[in-house]
């Protein structure tokens, strides 16, 4: 069942304050449509800065036909990841999901911007800081 852009905002929200961000943050992608990424110990930044980032997350929502609400850049041994924390067009996980991110945990995708045959739908552990995330497994 396809599910409205709005009512997968309406879900972010809910998940970015379950998540604890920054609530400026919050603000920002409720009234502005702004989408943020997390680098280091959970910094934030614009993704808009990124064009390039902005393309995989744009060709990762028109695929899946899900709603990107937040970015976490990691550095890794085998390549820089992009997780893409989203919204899915599946209702009937959301419950799971939020249950999820109140343990640390969210169904992400992640985009390996070094090696991209090594880019995946997967489940990854995070933690709030700074009022952003970063990831821990």
């Amino acid at each position: 069942m396809k599910i409205s852009n709005e009512i997968k905002k309406q879900e972010a929200i809910r998940r970015l304050k379950l998540m604890r961000l920054y609530p400026p943050i919050i603000r920002d992608f409720e009234e502005n449509d702004v989408t943020y990424y997390c680098e280091g110990q959970g910094y934030l930044y614009w993704l808009h800065n990124v064009p390039e980032w902005l393309e995989i997350v744009a060709k990762f929502q028109k695929k899946y036909s899900a709603l990107v609400y937040l970015a976490e850049l990691s550095h890794t041994t085998f390549g820089r990841l992009l997780n893409l924390f989203y919204v899915s067009d599946h209702k009937a996980e959301w419950q799971a999901d939020n249950a999820d991110l109140k343990a640390g945990y969210a169904c992400c995708y992640v985009h390996n911007l070094d090696d991209e045959q090594c880019s995946e739908i997967g489940l990854i552990g995070f933690k709030s800081v700074t009022g952003g995330v970063k990831r821990i497994c």
